[in-house]
C-alpha cells in the first residue's frame, strides 16, 4: 500500500530544505518529479540529484505567490507528464522581524507566498485531479508547528496556521473528486532557515524537545510517503505534527533524558553544514549566514 511508484509530482520549494527532502523521498521510490522553486541554480542540482534515482525530474522556475506563473507552472508539468498525482506544496519563507513592530512589507511577504501561494497552487493542482482520468490524487501542504504555538512572528504563525485551516477546507471540498488533501507541520528543523539562529536558540530547542534533538530535514520522509501512498486513502484533512513532542505541554515540568537522543549535537552539525555547502551560503562557526 506505499507503492507510489510510476507517480507524477510537484513539490514547490524543492530545491532545498524541507522540499528537497519530499523530493528525495518521492523520488528514491520511484515517483518523477517537477522540482518547483525561484533559484534555478540549486533547482536544477535538486532535479539532477533525482534524476539519479531513476525518474523523470525537471526543474521549472516559479514564483507560487504569482497567479499566472502558478498556472504556467502547473501547464508545463501536465505537458510532460501527463498527470499529477501527488503535490506538495512546501514553498515558504520566513524573517527575523517580530509581532507589533513587524513592517507591513514583511507580513505581506510572508503571507503572498507562505499563504497566498499554497492556496494558488492547491487550488492549480486540484483542477487538474478533477479534469483528469482517473480523477484523484493527493495534496500535501506544508504547515508548522507555529500554527499551535505563538512564535514573535505574526506574519509567519498567522500564515501557517492558515494554511492548517486551508488545509481542512479544500478536504471537505474535494474529497467528492477523491482528492485527499492533508497537511505536515514540522517544528524548528535543521535547514538553513535556522542559519541566522544563535548557538543557544538550538540549545533551547533540545531543552524543550521530548525527542531531544532537531529535526532532520529528511525526518519528513515517513509522512510524506505515509499521505502520498495509498496507505493514507482514508486520511484527509489531517494535520501531522511533526515536532519532536516540543508542542505536547508547556513544560513546566523539566524533562529528563534516559538515554541518548537518536541525533547527537555532532549530527546536526553535519547535517546543517551539508545543507549549507548545498546551497552555497558561507557561514561562521555558529552556523550564522554570512551571504545570503
Amino acid at each position: 500500500m506505499f507503492n507510489i511508484s510510476g507517480k507524477k509530482a510537484i513539490v514547490t520549494g524543492g530545491s532545498s530544505g524541507i522540499g528537497k527532502a519530499c523530493v528525495k523521498i518521492l523520488s528514491s521510490n520511484g515517483v518523477d518529479v517537477a522540482v518547483v522553486g525561484r533559484r534555478k541554480n540549486i533547482g536544477e542540482i535538486a532535479a539532477e540529484e533525482a534524476r539519479k534515482m531513476g525518474v523523470d525530474a525537471f526543474y521549472v522556475q516559479c514564483d507560487v505567490s504569482d497567479e499566472q506563473q502558478v498556472q504556467q507552472m502547473l501547464k508545463t508539468v501536465v505537458d510532460r507528464f501527463g498527470r499529477l498525482d501527488i503535490a506538495v506544496n512546501s514553498a515558504g519563507v520566513d524573517t527575523a522581524s517580530e509581532g507589533i513592530t513587524q513592517p507591513k512589507n514583511d507580513w505581506d511577504k510572508i503571507t503572498s507566498i507562505n499563504l497566498t501561494g499554497t492556496w494558488l497552487c492547491a487550488q492549480a493542482e486540484a483542477q487538474q485531479m478533477q479534469q483528469q482520468s482517473p480523477m484523484g490524487g493527493k495534496i500535501i501542504n506544508i504547515g508548522s508547528a507555529a500554527a499551535k504555538t505563538a512564535r514573535l512572528n505574526a506574519a509567519y504563525c498567522a500564515a501557517k496556521a492558515g494554511v492548517v485551516h486551508l488545509t481542512r477546507s479544500l478536504a471537505m471540498q474535494l474529497g467528492g473528486s477523491n482528492i485527499n488533501v492533508n497537511s505536515i507541520s514540522p517544528g524548528v528543523l535543521m535547514s538553513p532557515l535556522i542559519a541566522h539562529a544563535p548557538v543557544e536558540f538550538r540549545e533551547r530547542v533540545r531543552e524543550i524537545t521530548p525527542l531531544g534533538y532537531i529535526a532532520r530535514p529528511q525526518d519528513i520522509h515517513g509522512p510524506i510517503l505515509f499521505l502520498a501512498s495509498g496507505a493514507s486513502d482514508y486520511v484527509t484533512g489531517h494535520d501531522i505534527l511533526m515536532d519532536g513532542g516540543r508542542t505536547l505541554s508547556t513544560l513546566l515540568d523539566p524533562l529528563e533524558r534516559i538515554t541518548p537522543p537518536r541525533l547527537s549535537i555532532d549530527d546536526e552539525v553535519e547535517q546543517m553544514i551539508n545543507e549549507l555547502d548545498a546551497l552555497g551560503i558561507a557561514y561562521d562557526e555558529n552556523f550564522v549566514a554570512l551571504e545570503s
